[in-house]
């Protein structure tokens, strides 16, 4: 018989799910898993029941699929494109903000004028989704989409503001931390990295199951940016930094349910 807590609303407390996960990660500790990238099926966030693989993958001619990559150019991307403050007929509610980082390979090389895409919630917490059900307004001048090329030393910058947290039904009173969804092709089709960026000091971050589905603090530790006072502009933008290493030991860990709103 299941003992798991419920309160009124039918789901899951607070404070059972981090009980449950700090288990998990006791566990793979104990196992010896590979705590550097998320459990694709970890029941704290319940989504991965459903979602994650249970088959193995399809086996691919690794220089075939090279044939097939995208490639973007400078005539595919504005670079307005990595202004997410533009478009609107006015200036975006919120706190505007300015995201950059280093894109590097397993070596430390850069990654040199590849596509970085991001998307995100407004500083509401609402995405202009359909899908998304969160009383929230919407923002006429956001849309919360933004993409760009790595320059020649590797790096990205996008102008944005702060997005809010958001209700979502994993469990009972669960909001996620505000967070910036990132996909980069890399320099091969195998380097695909689909994850989220995190911002510093954010009390959500100990309470959310999507975080703690990388056991390893050191990689949780890596998808939170660091506020950079030398980004930040006067009385303009607040500044964050964020580097992202495709592939290796050190590499940035990819998060299951990178697909969907959460």
């Amino acid at each position: 018989m299941d003992s798991t807590p419920v309160t009124a609303s039918g789901l899951e407390p607070q404070s059972a799910l981090s009980a449950r996960m700090a288990a998990v990660e006791e566990a793979r500790r104990a196992t010896g898993a590979d705590p550097r990238q998320p459990a694709l099926d970890y029941p704290p966030y319940r989504s991965t029941a459903l979602r994650h693989p249970t088959k193995d993958l399809h086996h691919a001619d690794p220089e075939a699929v090279e044939l097939f990559a995208p490639c973007f150019g400078e005539r595919d991307v504005d670079p307005l494109e990595a202004d997410l403050t533009l478009g609107g007929a006015g200036e975006p509610l919120g706190e505007r903000t300015v995201v950059t980082g280093r894109v590097t390979d397993a070596r430390g090389r850069p990654v040199r004028r590849q596509l970085v895409e991001v998307w995100q919630a407004n500083a509401g917490g609402r995405y202009v989704h359909s899908g998304d059900r969160h009383p929230a307004p919407l923002d006429p001048n956001f849309t919360g989409a933004g993409r760009c090329l790595t320059d020649d030393d590797g790096y990205y910058r996008f102008q944005t503001v702060k997005p809010g947290p958001y209700p979502w039904r994993n469990h009972h009173n669960a909001w996620r931390p505000a967070h910036i969804h990132f996909s980069l092709f890399g320099t091969e089709f195998s380097q695909r990295l689909v994850t989220q960026m995190y911002f510093p000091g954010d009390p959500l971050l100990a309470l959310d199951p999507i975080l703690a589905s990388v056991t390893d603090p050191r990689g949780r530790a890596m998808l939170v940016a660091a506020y950079d006072h030398g980004v930040t502009t006067h009385e303009w933008a607040t500044g964050y930094r964020w580097d992202i290493v495709l592939g290796g030991a050190h590499g940035t860990p990819l998060e299951d349910g990178e697909g969907d709103r959460a």
